[in-house]
């Protein structure tokens, strides 16, 4: 397929869809006049909105073109992952939610200021700060790859990338810092809005492609064992089991919409408890949805190409589009990319500034949330995050591992710490903030073990039986992991303290 083929109509929604969303973006910060406005949006968004919101951030362009492939590989077993992502998603409504919207917070981690100190809210504000902007500079730099086969060569490739990303850094940066967290929840709306459209067209033209339609499309399927959704292996090296699924995949969802100021500060944005749980449960069912519409265009990717193999799974939905899209559709489907990751940047921006402002900088200042002075530094926080997440995704080297591998690699190291940190204050009640900090750093040293040798067993097969069942542990399993070393960790740590000398 030639470049020919994104043609002036599809640069057109393109750029109509880039600067009718920086506009919005900056016309909705336009009266904000305090911190807790400008991170947490004065706490006045709709349930509804936060749940998109939540979806959106969550679903980057990693997603938008990974999930496909993963069905055209495989089956719908992912959807036990997912399923789990629900279960996780209860367990904060009720353990965490409510403590969160006792104390009106802003961050996540003031709670653990609360219960510990704040040398372990400072601690666990900077794993945040290091884990979010090492996988969201992967994410920018992930999205100029499926847009570079898309648009073809309408520059040398060395070009394109590094424009694409400059460009939409750049974008994101501006209504992310004229916004705030306004910005972010009601421009995500609309980019939530775009993918899904682009997914729903995927399954349209899926289906006039064939001769019989779906009907055909899933008996085709269905005959190949590609509808099997429940996986009964107990097997640690599997992903897409019914136990990984529930379980991994449950305590997965718990830090990431937990312990994760990525998603919490959305729900803190919401105008009550109850309305951040049904935010939160609602992100889930919806989520769920959301997956099985992109594994089914996987299904029927995997049957309008007779199980065609492809260099990599990440260029099987892109070359569909590139091939059957029509002009206009298809300048859609690239804003749809490009939505998908500017959704999942602009959060990761206002959560750093977010949590650099009120972590870090208030209690070192003694400013307050109302300040001026704190409204002001904080959205130059939210300025410098973008600059440093675009520079990080300029300065990544390209390579031959996954993206999505590596963002997920990266996640994997801290979310079972950050979400063990959690538990081991609200259920171990001798820990104090020596435990609790010796625990998240224990769990963070073994985790960052079990994902190194998991990668050194793939990229060298002959050390799989040096390294035995740790290079083959499933990744769900990753937070589970992490959670227990951490919570177990801290709980011996309180009971080996030494009693403090008599007075």
């Amino acid at each position: 397929m030639t470049a020919s083929r994104f043609n002036l109509l599809d640069l057109l929604v393109l750029v109509t869809y880039l600067v009718g969303t920086t506009t919005l973006g900056v016309w909705l910060g336009r009266n904000q006049k305090s911190s807790t406005d400008y991170f947490v949006a004065d706490r006045s968004i709709p349930w509804w909105a936060v749940m998109f919101s939540v979806v959106a951030s969550e679903t980057s362009a990693l997603t938008f073109i990974s999930i496909p492939g993963l069905a055209y590989l495989g089956d719908l077993g992912f959807l036990q992952v997912v399923a789990g992502y629900i279960l996780g998603r209860v367990v904060v409504a009720t353990v965490l939610l409510p403590r969160y919207f006792e104390g009106q917070l802003v961050t996540a981690y003031t709670l653990l200021e609360t219960r510990f100190g704040k040398a372990t809210r400072r601690f666990t504000s900077v794993v945040f700060m290091a884990t979010r902007a090492l996988a969201d500079a992967v994410r920018v730099f992930a999205t100029a790859i499926p847009i570079a086969l898309i648009i073809g060569p309408v520059m040398p490739r060395e070009y394109l990338m590094p424009t694409a990303i400059l460009v939409l850094g750049l974008l994101t940066v501006l209504y992310t810092y004229k916004g705030g967290m306004r910005a972010v929840v009601w421009t995500e709306l609309l980019q939530a809005g775009i993918y899904v459209a682009g997914g729903i067209s995927a399954v349209v033209l899926l289906g006039k492609s064939t001769p019989d339609g779906w009907s055909g499309i899933l008996q085709h399927v269905g005959e190949a064992g590609k509808l099997k959704l429940f996986d009964f292996s107990t097997a640690i090296d599997k992903p897409h089991t019914i136990f990984a699924g529930l379980i991994g995949g449950g305590f997965l969802s718990m830090a990431s919409h937990g312990a994760d100021q990525l998603i919490v500060q959305r729900l803190l944005s919401a105008k009550s408890l109850r309305d951040a749980q049904k935010a939160i449960i609602g992100s889930g069912i919806v989520v769920f949805a959301q997956f099985t519409l992109f594994l089914m265009v996987g299904l029927g990717l995997w049957s309008y190409y007779q199980g065609r193999t492809f260099d990599t799974p990440d260029a099987i939905f892109p070359t569909f589009i590139v091939e059957q899209m029509p002009n206009g559709l298809l300048g859609l489907i690239v804003a749809a990319v490009v939505a998908a990751t500017m959704s999942t940047h602009s959060g990761a921006i206002n959560a750093l500034a977010a949590t650099t402002t009120h972590d870090i900088y208030m209690p070192l200042s003694g400013r307050k949330a109302d300040d001026p002075e704190t409204f002001r530094v904080g959205r130059l926080f939210a300025l410098a995050w973008g600059v440093v997440l675009t520079g990080g995704a300029l300065l990544f080297p390209e390579g031959r591992t996954p993206v999505v591998v590596i963002a997920l690699s990266i996640a994997s190291f801290t979310y079972g710490a950050l979400l063990g940190g959690f538990f081991l204050g609200i259920f171990v009640k001798r820990a104090v903030q020596r435990d609790a900090i010796v625990g998240m750093s224990v769990g963070i040293a073994v985790m960052a073990f079990v994902v190194f040798a998991k990668q050194l067993s793939a990229a060298y097969p002959s050390m799989a039986s040096t390294l035995g069942p740790l290079g083959n542990i499933a990744w769900p399993w990753y937070v589970l992991i992490g959670t227990t070393i951490t919570v177990g960790t801290g709980f011996i740590s309180s009971y080996v303290r030494r009693a403090p000398s008599a007075a």
